[in-house]
């Protein structure tokens, strides 16, 4: 994922339309890419990266939280858990600006629902921007969600859960030009809250099923299907500004592991989907289910251009177990709006602090 500065003249002109100002640059998704190392085969037999949270200590304020675990209770009677099986219909655009005086910044990266209820999954590099609304850090930053081809304004949504962990450990490189990682943690989920345009919501969303079970090399070279909302014809400044949702059929080349024996990185084959935006997007399988969600560019040497990595849905189970003392789906089937209430009063105050700190000592990319 890297930060890159791309001027879009005539994104530009609809926003000065709007703002009255010059805007300096704007500044498109934060994308990490991977780190370049030397691999080690772990005793699962998979290549190892390197891990940032081996020796971090993980906040445990949720987890000593009684009404943040009370609040875990399976909340799924009144909603009936359907999913789709069509990436497509589940796919949505993050949609952040941050404004000031002298620039504009915008970062635009996917997600997709993953409960009927309206909660959705993307990456935390995209979600850390909704803990800078409201605090003037970055300017005046608001994000929206997108639906629709093209992508156009659709939901207000409040951030229900970030890794405090990723957090502490990017905070440093949110204002830098090309941070380097390697996508552990980079996950977060929304809730929709309301329409940009006071309708009412819809009584159930187009979520996708999710699928944890951990992966084994057997799924080597098994086609995937990855979406989402790539950018990169925006970012190359076309005549054509409309962001257009894109699916394509890849295959995944190798499995990785976070020196926890079990597979949470996926390699995936070059496709059109390898460009900026397109992080936060599912990756499915055969069947219908993620299995796991677009973080990085991948290599393109080895893979293809195009190429990509994501996390698994075990990886995010897991961590977001021992994060939260719940799973995955218990999380979204949960008591979501408490929960995202409690996160907010607990959590947000320390990981903004974080972020705006980070922000302060840095210099911005021009």
């Amino acid at each position: 994922m890297e930060f890159l500065t791309h001027a879009l003249s005539a994104l530009l002109i609809g926003y000065l339309t709007l703002t009255n100002t010059l805007a300096d640059y704007i500044l498109d998704a934060f994308h990490i890419d991977p780190v370049s190392a030397t691999m080690e085969q772990s005793n699962s037999g998979l290549p190892s990266l390197p891990s940032l949270f081996a020796q971090v200590h993980i906040p445990d304020i949720l987890l000593r939280s009684s009404e943040y675990q009370a609040a875990a209770v399976a909340n799924s009677d009144s909603i009936t858990w359907k999913t789709t099986a069509n990436p497509m219909d589940a796919i949505v655009n993050i949609y952040c600006t941050s404004i000031t005086s002298k620039q504009i910044r915008t970062t635009t990266g996917s997600g997709f629902f993953v409960h009927p209820s309206g909660v959705i999954m993307t990456n935390a590099h995209v979600a850390q921007f909704l803990l800078l609304e409201r605090t003037g850090a970055f300017g005046d930053t608001s994000c929206i969600i997108r639906t629709g081809n093209p992508a156009a304004p659709r939901y207000n949504a409040e951030l229900l859960y970030i890794p405090p962990a990723w957090v502490e450990a990017n905070a440093k490189v949110i204002g830098e030009k090309a941070p380097t990682g390697t996508g552990e943690r980079d996950y977060a989920l929304l809730y929709v809250t309301s329409t940009v345009d006071d309708s009412l919501l819809p009584a159930t969303f187009p979520a996708l099923a999710i699928d944890s079970t951990p992966l084994t090399k057997r799924i080597t070279n098994e086609s995937v299907v990855a979406a989402g909302y790539p950018a990169g014809a925006l970012l190359r400044g076309g005549s054509d500004t409309d962001l257009l949702p894109r699916e394509a059929t890849t295959s995944i080349s190798e499995l990785y592991t976070f020196t926890t024996n079990r597979a949470d990185v996926i390699a995936l084959r070059g496709s059109t989907m390898g460009e900026q935006g397109a992080s936060g997007g599912p990756v499915v399988n055969s069947n219908g289910a993620v299995i796991g969600m677009i973080t990085t560019r991948g290599n393109d040497t080895t893979d293809g251009a195009g190429s990509l990595r994501a996390i698994t849905m075990t990886h995010i189970n897991s961590t977001i177990n021992e994060e939260t003392g719940v799973s995955l789906r218990t999380n979204l089937a949960s008591d979501v709006p408490k929960r995202a209430t409690i996160f907010t009063s607990t959590m947000a105050p320390f990981l903004t602090s974080r972020l705006v700190s980070a922000l302060a000592s840095s210099t911005p990319a021009h």
